[in-house]
């Protein structure tokens, strides 16, 4: 377990030492990106029991790619450093190394390429997984920048480095809301003998509010198996991450609702530190006159929302982007059905 490397590391040396001498005078972007845990600092020993080896993707004219993928599968060694170039990658054996046309694979990864121009119903169609996976990762070589129209592989990545400022504020508004929706439950289902279902809706909404947490700090949530070292390796989440692990290891609703009291206080006074609203009282309060506390989520969509300038994000339903519509992982991973369902739960333009 000690000599363990990762998968960033060993793809870096892959690419310079093995995939790089194979591509001479090539113009071409090399990465690690897209899926895979080693492309968000994820992977550990355990990652290298499948899908995991040395991997590269190499981008390429269109019309370059057939010749530079034969050129470069036919010159792999067998093994580098101790691992095979070819091994199996989510069902199929294959080598390490893809080559293929840098529009093309953003396409099937976003449903579009940025480096196009990144519209509204591009930005909520894409689920957070994907656009981390496009934005983190690493860039080896980006010889395509000023070779293909639109630039290369770190134009499509600048595009998508962060939301625009009203798009944020609108799912910031929308994350909010899911929190407004469930925060009286823990309580109110405690109240009644069912603890159960109390722990459930507690979990829930400790997972909105870890999600809401790296929203407000620029990150996009990854999914859920991720989804806590992410906040975990965000600067300044411990006290958030004390709340919320006391919250779920509560064997009661009130101390379940001390836990999410005060992880609501922390995500609304960093809320008002980020400055893109108005700023709204940081305190729990109760819920009407029952013994539940709440942040009182709508009152912060609702500044966010009256803080947006365009118009046509103003007018949209507050009901979120792709992620914030639905978990199923059939649709979040298909930019075609992805694409759709947005469009017609927000009544925006496919």
């Amino acid at each position: 377990m000690s000599n363990f490397v990762p998968g960033i590391e060993l793809s870096r040396a892959f690419y310079g030492e093995v995939v790089a001498p194979l591509v001479p005078g090539v113009a071409h972007s090399a990465a690690l990106i897209g899926p895979g845990s080693e492309v968000l600092a994820f992977d550990t020993a355990r990652s290298a029991d499948h899908d995991w080896g040395p991997r590269v993707l190499v981008f390429v004219a269109p019309e370059a790619v057939a010749e530079v993928r034969a050129k470069v599968v036919a010159g792999l060694p067998a093994r580098f450093r101790g691992f095979p170039t070819v091994f199996g990658y989510h069902g199929n054996m294959q080598p390490g190394v893809t080559v293929t046309e840098l529009g093309q694979w953003l396409v099937e990864r976003l449903g579009f390429d940025p480096r196009d121009g990144v519209s509204l119903l591009d930005w909520l169609s894409a689920p957070w997984q994907s656009l981390a996976e496009v934005t983190r990762g690493e860039v080896f070589h980006d010889g395509l920048d000023g070779a293909v129209t639109g630039g290369g592989l770190e134009a499509a990545r600048a595009a998508l480095s962060w939301y625009p400022r009203d798009v944020w504020r609108y799912v910031l508004a929308c994350q909010w809301r899911r929190i407004a929706q469930e925060e009286p439950f823990p309580g109110r289902c405690g109240e009644v003998g069912d603890e159960l279902g109390s722990a459930v809706v507690g979990a829930r909404l400790a997972r909105e509010v870890m999600r809401l947490a790296l929203l407000l700090r620029r990150r996009y949530p990854p999914y859920a198996k991720w989804l806590g070292s992410a906040l975990a390796r965000m600067p300044g989440s411990t006290e958030l991450g004390e709340s919320l692990g006391a919250a779920l290891a509560a064997r009661s609703w009130r101390e379940r609702q001390q836990g999410l009291s005060g992880a609501y206080a922390r995500v609304a006074a960093l809320q008002n530190r980020v400055a893109l609203a108005e700023p709204v009282d940081e305190r729990v309060r109760p819920f009407f006159d029952r013994p539940f506390e709440v942040i009182g989520g709508d009152r912060f969509a609702e500044a966010l929302m009256a803080s947006v300038s365009d118009p046509t994000i103003r007018d949209l339903p507050v009901v979120g982007c792709v992620d914030q519509l639905s978990d199923s992982t059939d649709l979040l991973m298909q930019p075609g059905r992805a694409r759709p369902v947005t469009a017609a739960a927000l009544g925006l333009k496919a």
